[in-house]
């Protein structure tokens, strides 16, 4: 039996878990020109080309990006090349079916171009890929297996094996190990992080619906007695309208919903959602996941931090998971950057402390929102009932409760430190001074 060649490496930050909040770290992190050298490493292909087919490895979801999150991009220099791909949000309809109670929020309320942006999850991965792709400071491992991560002094060391080069194992010296490999981390479960898990009792379907009508830039919100049903603007392509479906039902509906043809699909959405965006014509393959808050119970130890899903997976209905994780990610990059400046050693635990004690406030609320939104439009009591739907009627009616409400989707009443990039990754573009 041959021996197994090691390979060993010494590097400033790793960072497992190659999907949209880990690239978007590695490009942040690399924008402030530290001389830090960033390596991604994911157990999946991170080739742009060989996902290049949305029904292939990716599936249809899509991803509500917040004036926050536009404004991290713009910063990195990167909003141009996404925005391509976005479509806006100009106006929100909450509503709760079989009642009166309903409220819009718009972007003219804001003074802002748009409320927020959706794009699909394939176009963002392939453009943050592409980026970090051409930065010399960022190596990308993909199809990786991690064996074994241990902490050593002022350091982690890592254990991993390229899936296909099984007889070739990489040992990995990091003074920075950032966990970004999602809910079900299999890296924060390998250093023994608990985590609390919070079951909706409840499944998530997401498709791309074709519309005879064209959505006119309208997000609808519609709370049903199985949960929220999320109509989101998309692009058009070859002609046609589209909105992001995301359907949250009850295991049992989910199931009688995944067994009907796609003309029996679109007729019980139809019936559930009615005509606002004229008749479904078409959907996408259907895809469905458990709704679940999962909780980090820690952030951080020295040398490591644990950050988007991985730390905190929120239920879908306001559609901040993302915009949380690249806040977060934007705050931690702005206290390494500090730190630096600051002669602290990279991954040193009062510095990470420090990020997640600034953070706390913006997590709690916006995990508040996500778990709160579900909760009481899922209560059936005819007393609650009233008081929610009294509730959107004030938030329809009350020009300053609707701007704070829409604030805080947005993610703009975070009070934490502003994150400031050194220069954006976009080579043509001028510097900041």
């Amino acid at each position: 039996m041959p021996k197994k060649l090691k390979i060993s490496q010494n590097l400033d930050i790793s960072i497992i878990g190659g999907g949209m909040v880990g690239v978007s770290l590695a490009l942040i992190l690399s924008s402030y020109k530290l001389g830090w050298k960033i390596q991604i490493i994911d157990s999946c292909s991170l080739s742009a080309k060989s996902n290049s087919t949305l029904d292939n490895q990716f599936d249809r979801r899509t991803t509500a990006l917040s004036q926050s999150s536009c404004e991290i991009f713009t910063a990195l220099g990167l909003w141009g090349k996404l925005n391509v791909n976005t479509t806006p949000i100009n106006e929100v309809h909450i509503s709760d079916k079989g009642f009166f109670g309903n409220a819009k929020l718009t972007a003219q309320d804001q003074n802002l171009p748009a409320l927020g942006y959706i794009v699909e999850n394939q176009a963002m991965s392939d453009t943050l890929f592409d980026e970090a792709s051409k930065i010399d400071d960022i190596e990308i491992i993909d199809k990786a297996q991690i064996n074994k991560i241990q902490p050593v002094a002022e350091a982690v060391e890592l254990c991993y094996s390229k899936i296909s080069e099984l007889d070739e194992i990489r040992n990995i010296n990091t003074k920075l190990l950032i966990i970004a490999d999602g809910a079900k981390s299999n890296t924060r479960n390998l250093l023994g992080v608990e985590s609390v898990t919070k079951d909706y009792g409840q499944v998530a379907i997401v498709s791309n619906i074709t519309l005879s009508q064209d959505h006119n830039n309208i997000a609808y919100e519609r709370f049903t007695d199985s949960g929220p049903l999320a109509m989101l603007p998309l692009r058009k392509i070859e002609g046609c309208n589209r909105s992001a479906l995301v359907w949250t039902v009850f295991p049992a509906q989910a199931e009688k919903l995944a067994a009907l043809t796609k003309e029996d699909f679109l007729n019980e959405l139809q019936l559930t959602f009615g005509f606002r965006l004229g008749k479904f014509i078409d959907a996408s393959p259907r895809h469905s996941y458990p709704v679940q808050l999962i909780t980090s119970k820690e952030q951080a130890r020295s040398n490591i931090v644990i950050v988007g899903n991985a730390a905190h997976a929120l239920h879908p209905v306001a559609g901040q998971g993302f915009n949380l994780a690249l806040r977060d990610i934007a705050a931690l990059a702005n206290t390494l950057a500090k730190s630096v400046s600051e002669k602290k050693a990279l991954g040193e635990y009062r510095v990470l402390e420090d990020y997640v004690k600034n953070q706390k406030i913006d997590q709690d609320r916006t995990i508040f929102l996500s778990d709160f939104l579900p909760t009481i439009f899922g209560n059936t009591s005819p007393f609650i009932r009233l008081a929610r739907n009294i509730g959107l009627v004030a938030l329809d009616s009350i020009p300053l409760l609707r701007r704070n409400f829409a604030k805080l989707g947005m993610g703009l009443q975070t009070k934490g430190p502003k994150m400031f990039i050194a220069r954006p990754l976009d080579s043509t573009a001028s510097d900041p001074e």
